[in-house]
């Protein structure tokens, strides 16, 4: 399970820690960085991919992504009895991103390319700077145990022995985690690369009547939604078929009283039906109410068959009326006993229902001078975190 998350300079999230549980909520008022963290959540699962750059660079680039504010925001500043002014910059432009878990911890600082810059129209790709995997939540140079600089990336090894050097000619807008391959000397690497590619991210499903969701599609068999939906009923014929627990004829019960949902097969396409309470026929995907739409889309989502290491779902109650809100809340407990997630949301019903939970720890954000704060976070409480220097 992962235990931490550490962000640093990215948007408003100048310097931020926060401590995960099985389950996590997290909440804010608007503009309060919820959606940074999603985000920075989105660009660690790219780095596993190699997909980093391009997903910076749809951002505007680093420029656009970098904290705007002062390095330091002195205590006489937010008391009140000074302005906030600019000062000369003492410290490298740069991008932080990690997490530790139960056994390994991962980061990545990403910056400018050297000066003077080379000759090339991309010198406002960010460049990989310093990148480690290491054993535990938190890092200490002695647990480090796959290193890179640079171009180079080599294996820690004990401290009389010599250092494993695994490529001194890796691109620095590549990533060790997606490039480096070596089950064999570095099989943590590997284990690091596909945990974090296996994490799913589920935002705002499109239910407009050009919704993918809305069409009848090939059917094939699909134990994990795709992350625009438009494999819904595919994902939910799985889960009929796979599941002995009858945990979706208990969820549709539970959000529409009276209601049945199966699956037609019309020349190799699968089209959803839902029959509801009261109707004389079954209603089409193409038919159905944005929310209950959205509904069965998070249903589908949430009792995969094959459960993901970490799941997050930003804002899961958008379009949905508020007394479906209780009915999502026990879906999501229901899988958080099988994986990790993290809600973003901004619904107090829904939050409200999550942090009764015992398993649930609500993270509320708050912004201070543009900064991005945990509330109620101290120098006793706060989770311990210590990034490798370049």
């Amino acid at each position: 399970m992962i235990r931490t998350v550490a962000v640093q300079g990215y948007r408003s999230l100048r310097d931020l820690v926060l401590p995960l549980g099985q389950l996590s909520v997290i909440t804010g008022a608007n503009g309060s960085g919820k959606s940074s963290v999603y985000r920075s959540l989105r660009l660690l699962a790219d780095v596993a991919q190699n997909a980093v750059i391009g997903s910076l660079a749809r951002e505007g680039g680093l420029p656009s992504t970098f904290w705007a504010g002062p390095e330091t925001i002195a205590r006489s500043v937010r008391q009140g009895t000074h302005a906030v002014e600019g000062l000369a910059k003492r410290n490298v432009a740069s991008l932080k991103l990690g997490f530790g878990s139960d056994i390994y911890g991962y980061s990545i600082d990403l910056g400018y390319p050297p000066q003077p810059p080379p000759a090339t129209m991309f010198e406002l790709d960010p460049r990989v700077k310093r990148e480690c995997i290491w054993h535990g939540p938190l890092y200490r140079k002695a647990s480090a145990m796959v290193d890179r600089r640079n171009n180079f990336v080599w294996l820690a090894t004990m401290k009389d022995e010599e250092p494993v050097m695994l490529t001194q000619h890796l691109a620095d807008t590549d990533s060790m985690l997606a490039s480096v391959a070596d089950p064999q000397r570095a099989p943590e690497m590997l284990e690091v690369r596909e945990a974090v590619r296996g994490w799913r991210f589920y935002d705002h499903f499109r239910t407009d009547s050009e919704s993918p969701a809305r069409v009848a599609q090939i059917g094939t068999f699909t134990p994990v939604l795709h992350h625009d939906g438009s494999n819904l009923a595919a994902a939910l014929q799985t889960i009929l078929e796979i599941r002995s627990d009858e945990a979706l004829a208990t969820t549709l019960e539970d959000a529409f009283p009276g209601s049945r949902l199966y699956v037609e097969l019309q020349n190799g396409r699968f089209e959803l039906q839902l029959q509801q309470h009261g109707l004389l026929r079954p209603l089409s995907a193409a038919e159905l109410s944005d929310g209950t739409l959205r509904y069965l889309l998070w249903t589908a989502a949430l009792l995969t068959p094959r459960p993901p290491q970490l799941m997050v779902l930003n804002e899961p109650e958008t379009s949905l009326h508020p007394d479906l809100l209780p009915a999502l809340a026990r879906l999501i407990l229901a899988a958080a006993a099988h994986t990790q997630i993290i809600v973003v949301s901004h619904a107090s019903v829904l939050i409200d229902s999550l942090v009764a939970a015992p398993i649930c720890t609500r993270l509320h954000l708050i912004k201070a001078f543009g900064e991005t704060m945990l509330e109620g976070a101290t120098l006793f409480n706060t989770p311990k975190w210590a990034w490798p220097a370049r």
